[in-house]
């Protein structure tokens, strides 16, 4: 009697860990596949991994166009925005740019989505720089890709780190960025470059005695969430554009840093020190385009680096547009531009 009700406990057990792996398995599936536009009928898209320089798996969405025959494409590596993931902003820069003959990867970055890396929702300008090259890499050894033909889009913070790849990268022939930010720049000046030596004082000391914290309890500290739950109705107007995108359907997607979570207290150290614009300038001659909305917060970032960038440069400046129409209005992002640009260019 007390086998036989020793085997039956076992099969439930067994039945119970069975329907819960399988809703495990089930929900990270709804998660994975959930995209926050509509794959278009004349592209394919594939899953794909691929490494980068510090043996972190990157995960992407391979974008291609249908029927293109035997001839070998033109690509693109797109990123961003900062704390998105690539059911987001990126894949649908990258549906939109394979409906127009390009082959196209857009990649969640290392630490981040379903890419890897160890702790999670940690940020690096070096290493996410180098998730650029690496998405450069996975281009080339593509059969059906001409390497000498590879550019970059980058988008709101993955534009700096666009701009940052291609000055190292001498395979990227040609770069644009929308809504630009330097991360490394509004983490350690602040909006407009605002922070006074005293409050960036005040910051390092605040992460270094956390440094301690995490030290002691052996793994370092979640930071409050990105977005509210909900909104007060008292937060500056570029958090109500975040939280438009980010926390309705419009953009939610829950492996989205953004969407749903915040980064590692810690996170900003690495880029309080480190500009990633300084040698800008060394992309020409290859072609950059930078692309803002003109009520955009962070237009200034743009404009700036178009100041200091050599020839050849553009500069285009959408009217009647903020900072997250550029993730997501197709009406309103210059694609057809986007398209011409690399067209020209990537010859």
């Amino acid at each position: 009697m007390k086998k036989t009700l020793v085997i039956a406990m076992m099969l439930l057990l067994t039945r119970q860990a069975f329907a819960q792996d399988k809703k495990s398995k089930l929900k990270k599936m709804e998660t994975t596949e959930h995209y926050t536009f509509k794959l278009s009928d004349k592209v394919t898209r594939q899953k794909v991994t691929f490494k980068n320089r510090y043996g972190i798996t990157l995960s992407g969405d391979l974008y291609l166009p249908k029927n293109t025959g035997t001839e070998k494409l033109s690509a693109l590596a797109i990123g961003g925005p900062f704390g998105a993931v690539k059911q987001q902003s990126s894949g649908l820069y990258a549906n939109q740019m394979a409906e127009r003959g390009f082959a196209v990867v857009a990649f969640d970055p290392s630490y981040t989505g379903e890419s890897g890396g160890e702790p999670r929702n940690v940020a690096s300008p070096e290493i996410n720089t180098e998730d650029f090259s690496a998405a450069v890499d996975f281009l080339g050894l593509q059969k059906n890709v001409d390497r000498s033909k590879i550019g970059i889009i980058g988008i709101c913070g993955f534009g700096g780190f666009a701009l940052n790849a291609t000055v190292v990268d001498k395979r990227v022939k040609a770069v644009a960025t929308t809504s630009l930010y330097d991360m490394t720049r509004v983490m350690s000046k602040g909006y407009n470059d605002a922070v006074t030596l005293e409050q960036r004082t005040k910051t390092l000391e605040s992460l270094s005695l956390q440094r301690w914290k995490d030290a002691e309890n052996g793994k370092p500290a979640d930071g409050p969430r990105n977005l509210p739950e909900k909104l007060k109705g008292d937060e500056p107007q570029f958090i109500k554009e975040y939280f438009d995108y980010y926390r309705t359907p419009r953009g939610f997607h829950p492996n989205s840093v953004n969407s749903n979570g915040g980064w590692l207290i810690t996170n900003p150290i690495s880029f309080m020190n480190m500009p990633i614009l300084t040698y800008v300038k060394e992309i020409s001659p290859r072609p950059m385009l930078l692309i803002a909305g003109e009520n955009a917060h962070s237009r200034y970032f743009s404009e700036d680096i178009f100041k200091v960038a050599a020839e050849p440069k553009e500069l285009i400046i959408i009217p009647n547009t903020v900072h997250v129409d550029l993730y997501d209005k197709v009406d309103v992002i210059p694609f057809d531009k986007l398209d011409a640009f690399f067209k020209e260019h990537l010859k």
